[in-house]
């Protein structure tokens, strides 16, 4: 496992439950104390079977890979077996971490309508193939919270009215005026279900086969914390919690980030803080930018916005150690631990499809400063398309329908959501991420590698922890016939691979996925090992032109800081940073050497070319 700045203590035990006290007061109010008592003695039966010591937090070598479990297949070979191959022949040390999309028996949406929470779907492997993964990297697990599949044991339960499913879904008069509520699809919100009871309208954020959770009945919280902490014992480092925002339901309300909501996202991280210290939680929240920040808990704690001058306070001694997580007071961040930055992807299509990066340096100046303990998961690509919620109050909406256009000329379509008034909008974009930088909004050219791996470059040198998704390594092209054969529009960017076609891919000369893969790996290697790229390293976002695109990170306690400094665009950019007369710099790109501008090209920067310039 990779070393780590600081190791993270549990609470103690009456910390905890004065923490957990309160949160579950905030979502069940006066019968708090029988599910606090429910939920200590659900909690003392797993405790022995957790690991309480002391563990690292994160560093610089933080790198997460993110795919399906079947991304790669190999014959009649066990596909996580084949993925554990993978990682130890062809990226051994370059990923600290794994997040393997559902592993779990599923009915839709390539597993994350889950059947059967507590099982490894057979077609992949076994529990046996996760824990063997969860040994060589940090693992990532998805808990599938809002939702459940309508093949489920619980929705059979409801359907013939037994327990323990006959509670655990939500019903709702078909005539409930629900027009308030905020629609990440276009299907309908409730689904009628013939029961033994005769016809039920059930709530369903996302399908008709994806079945919402009824969080006002404590049984479904406690048989959720039970799974959380049964995914912990099988090796999980990180758990992502999917959906989160929907999780909880208020008739004339938007549904979305209620205080209940809120509450249990705390109530989870404290539980993993008292059981099992150091597990990580990550809230999947595609929504607009201000919105998806509140999962830090910054403007309940009253944390201030940043300096626009440099992000962050007093630099972290990365090097060597930082303090000690122990027992905070209550006003320290206690939400999760990060939220996933889905503004980047379609900001930085639109950077580079422009050529101009004012919006992006903008953007990135009003990042708030992060106390320790929070940071971000970057990244570009995902097995969801390219979100465009997030760029709501960012993006002038002409610019959202320019590159939307455009995305449909390099392949891509756009999925939707129903809003208050009935009306359409563009959720998603549903395309790989190395055919959306395919060109500029002059259409296809030359250029789409260095587009794309600058794209990639700039990823891994923001603040935060970055994650790579399989497809973005091998730059797979838009799979057409995978929409077909499914009729879903995410499958153009959730191609599996047979391993023989793969390995011939990137071992032959002069083919996208060698260059993209080779390119990437040795870029990660570097980054794994900058200080400066340790997740609480500060950040500052340099004046340049518009063709540019500049961040400092740093400086550490020693002085050392690094300049990442991207030309975005498809012409020569001058280099006119102030920064670069500061002493004098090595190219960590270049293996170290001393960096001056090209002698033929003097203070000039060629299209989407990467430095990143360390001053020991």
């Amino acid at each position: 496992m990779p070393s780590r700045a600081a190791n993270y203590h549990a609470l103690s035990e009456e910390t905890f439950i004065e923490r957990a006290a309160a949160r579950l007061g905030e979502v069940y109010g006066p019968r708090r104390d029988e599910v606090m008592r429910r939920l200590m003695t659900l909690l003392m039966h797993q405790r022995s079977a957790l690991d309480t010591s002391p563990r690292p937090m994160w560093s610089e070598r933080d790198q997460i890979l993110i795919t399906y479990g079947d991304t790669i297949i190999d014959g009649e070979r066990p596909p996580l077996e084949v993925l554990d191959d993978f990682l130890a022949t062809r990226l051994n040390g370059t990923f600290s971490g794994l997040h393997i999309l559902p592993f779990f028996p599923w009915s839709s949406d390539d597993g994350f309508s889950v059947i059967h929470y507590r099982e490894v779907n057979p077609k992949l492997g076994d529990w046996q193939d996760v824990r063997r993964l969860a040994s060589r990297v940090d693992l990532m697990v998805d808990l599938v919270i809002n939702h459940v599949s309508r093949d489920s044991l619980w929705f059979i339960d409801y359907l013939s009215g037994t327990q323990p499913g006959r509670d655990y879904f939500i019903e709702m008069d078909p005539d409930t005026d629900l027009s308030m509520v905020t629609r990440p699809r276009n299907s309908p919100l409730l689904v009628p279900v013939s029961t033994r009871r005769g016809t039920r309208h059930l709530w369903a954020t996302f399908s008709e086969d994806q079945i919402d959770l009824n969080f006002a009945n404590p049984d479904v919280l406690l048989e959720f914390i039970g799974i959380l902490l049964y995914y912990v014992q099988q090796g999980a480092r990180l758990i992502r919690l999917d959906a989160i925002t929907y999780l909880w339901k208020e008739v004339d309300t938007s549904c979305v980030h209620l205080p209940q909501t809120h509450a249990i996202v705390r109530l989870l991280r404290a539980i993993l803080d008292f059981m099992a210290p150091g597990t990580l939680l990550i809230t999947e929240t595609n929504v607009p930018h201000n919105e998806n920040m509140s999962y830090f808990g910054l403007e309940r704690l009253g944390l201030p916005r940043p300096d626009v001058e440099r992000q962050g306070s007093e630099p972290p001694e990365v090097e060597h150690s930082a303090s000690d997580h122990t027992d905070a007071p209550q006003s320290a961040p206690d939400e999760a631990h990060m939220i996933y930055q889905f503004t980047l992807p379609p900001l930085l299509v639109h950077t580079l499809t422009s050529g101009d990066a004012t919006i992006l340096s903008e953007w990135a100046r009003s990042l708030p400063a992060l106390p320790p303990g929070c940071t971000y998961f970057n990244f570009t690509a995902s097995h969801d398309g390219i979100g465009v919620r997030a760029l709501e109050g960012l993006l002038p909406p002409h610019e959202v329908e320019v590159m939307l256009e455009l995305m449909h000329r390099f392949g891509g379509y756009v999925s939707m959501k129903t809003n208050a008034d009935g009306s359409d909008s563009p959720y998603e974009i549903n395309i790989t991420y190395y055919d959306a930088l395919k060109g500029t909004r002059r259409g296809a050219d030359a250029w789409q590698v260095e587009r794309f791996l600058c794209s990639q470059n700039l990823m891994l040198a923001l603040q935060g922890i970055p994650g790579v998704y399989f497809h973005t390594l091998t730059a797979t092209l838009n799979d057409h016939g995978g929409v077909e054969r499914s009729g879903k529009l995410r499958s153009i960017n959730r191609r599996r691979w047979p391993k023989e076609e793969l390995d011939e891919l990137i071992d032959s000369r002069s083919t996208p996925t060698r260059e993209a893969f080779t390119s990437l790996k040795r870029r990660l290697n570097i980054r794994a090992s900058e200080p400066c790229f340790h997740p609480e390293a500060s950040q500052r976002v340099l004046d340049t032109p518009p063709g540019i695109f500049a961040i400092e990170r740093g400086p550490l306690a020693n002085g050392r800081r690094l300049l990442a400094i991207y030309n975005i665009s498809d012409t020569r950019q001058p280099l006119e940073i102030d920064e670069l007369n500061d002493g004098e710099w090595y190219d960590v790109l270049k293996d170290g050497k001393s960096w001056s501008p090209h002698p033929d090209e003097r203070d000039i920067l060629r299209p989407y070319r990467s430095l990143w310039l360390v001053q020991p």
